[in-house]
């Protein structure tokens, strides 16, 4: 039987779930409030450059092979990858640079020269931890987040000390080296919280980046999204973009349809991959499952204060992906998660994108996105994001030892009021909630509701948890929940 599927939101997980829910049969219609499809993983051309304004790092290629092979195709039949190398480098200081290479062995050799023997303790941490990215990546993650029991198998009981130690305690043990920690902390990061409150078990991702590498996709990550478009649209799913959804309606508590743009779209099935709070917000108050205090009370991942910058010639002494941990981490880890404020000094990003692929830069110029992690919900001026792009210009200046203050061509800030407005972020949140061991698989918000019969969500707010890789699994589990309660 043919039933009628509204999707809210066109990120990657809304595309995940609706090229699933298509394959089996299903009318499926994706509805984006904005011009054009992707969530977050927009693109902006300008002047002849093309920026990613949403993700830049392309890891775990195995979940976007899996994702793929699930409607026997290949990522090579949609867009094109180069493994980085390096994968990134490091700023400690000026001319205080570490590049991370593209292979284990290069990575060994790098800690070695840094720290006496810590290419052994290397080696015995990433064993442990690729043994940890096989049980979570391709096993666990696949896991609705319905039961405490998804959790429990005789691999994870052997690891249970992995949930309470935590990634800061046991990086700290094995590595002196100030900077090498820094670097075995960071892809932490990714999943929304410090290495402080993060277990040991999501050591995981150093497995993926050191391991796995570092990837590019010709023409930015937004190649994936315009791929995942191409099978959906083979699969027979529908997109409409300017397409606001102003209310989700039910009758006798099971789903009826949505409101877009203030037509009525008769629905029998309603999952929305747009933020999970927002999307509550669009049902009765008596219908939503998670209050307002719920949410407060959350840890959310960062919000960022991105720049999107032409110059008007190439920036040298830095790669593709450069970090700047010149200054304290944990003093800007108080601003974000202790102590909500501006960081004074702030750790920050920079991606050369136009170093590996040309088409994103005219000849001889270079395409720059610089992004500086924050609080969510602190205020958010336009005299502060000037503030902040004169700080780190002018530090990025000294550390790569080059002027390029005069060779902007143009600049685009985007920050907590753009995520608000263009993707009704929750208090302005980038990445969703943060996987600290509370809100781990069950303790997350859930793939179904528990008062709208039929209406479920999907995203980085739900399981699995934040990034990419994550979103293109959530899109998975949603569909397999609604699969499995069709046919009970």
């Amino acid at each position: 039987m043919e039933r009628k599927i509204s999707i809210i939101g066109s990120g990657f997980a809304s595309i995940s779930a609706a090229c699933y829910l298509a394959k089996e049969g299903n009318h499926v219609t994706v509805f984006e409030k904005n011009d054009t499809i992707g969530g977050r993983a927009r693109q902006w051309k300008h002047k002849g450059f093309t920026f990613d304004m949403g993700p830049t790092w392309y890891w775990m290629p195995d979940v976007f092979e899996r994702f793929f092979a699930d409607f026997e195709k290949y990522p090579s039949q949609y867009y094109q990858l180069q493994k980085l190398s390096p994968a990134y480098s490091v700023y400690f200081g000026k001319e205080d640079l570490i590049t991370i290479g593209d292979s284990l062995e290069k990575i060994y050799n790098t800690f070695e020269e840094i720290e006496s023997g810590s290419s052994k303790a290397l080696q015995k941490f990433i064993t442990n931890a690729q043994n940890n990215y096989n049980i979570a990546i391709k096993d666990l993650v696949y896991r609705p987040g319905v039961s405490p029991l998804e959790l429990v198998t005789p691999k994870t009981m052997t690891r249970l000390h992995q949930f309470i130690n935590t990634i800061k305690k046991d990086v700290r043990k094995a590595f002196k080296n100030e900077k090498l920690v820094q670097i075995l902390e960071f892809p932490v990061l990714f999943l929304g919280a410090k290495p402080s409150d993060t277990p040991s078990f999501y050591n995981f991702m150093n497995y993926a980046d050191f391991g796995l590498g570092t990837w590019h996709p010709t023409n930015g990550m937004r190649s994936v999204i315009e791929g995942m478009h191409e099978l959906a649209i083979s699969l027979g799913v529908h997109f409409e973009t300017r397409a606001n959804i102003e209310k989700i309606e039910s009758k006798n508590g099971k789903i009826t349809g949505i409101i877009k743009n203030g037509d009525f779209i008769s629905s029998d099935i309603v999952v929305s991959g747009a933020d999970y709070h927002h999307t509550e917000t669009l049902l009765e108050k008596s219908q939503r499952v998670y209050s307002e205090n719920y949410w407060n009370k959350k840890i959310f991942a960062p919000s960022s204060l991105l720049f999107y910058v032409g110059f008007d010639k190439k920036i040298a002494n830095v790669d593709h992906h450069t970090l700047f941990f010149d200054v304290p981490f944990d003093e800007h880890a108080e601003a974000i998660y202790d102590n909500p404020k501006w960081p004074e000094k702030p750790l920050f990003y920079a991606s050369f994108p136009s170093k590996t692929d040309e088409n994103l830069a005219p000849k001889g110029n270079e395409a720059g996105i610089f992004l500086i992690p924050l609080a969510p919900g602190i205020e958010d001026t336009e005299a502060l994001r000037n503030e902040y792009f004169q700080k780190i210009i002018s530090r990025f200046e000294n550390l790569t030892n080059q002027s390029i203050k005069n060779n902007v061509i143009f600049k685009r800030s985007f920050c907590i009021n753009d995520f608000i407005n263009d993707y009704n972020s929750y208090k302005g949140n980038a990445y969703g909630l943060a996987n600290t061991l509370l809100q781990t698989a069950f303790l997350r918000p859930k793939l179904k509701s528990k008062k709208v019969e039929n209406l479920y969500f999907t995203g980085q707010l739900t399981v699995p948890g934040p990034g990419v890789p994550p979103s293109l699994i959530s899109g998975k589990l949603v569909a397999e929940l609604i699969k499995k309660n069709l046919t009970n």
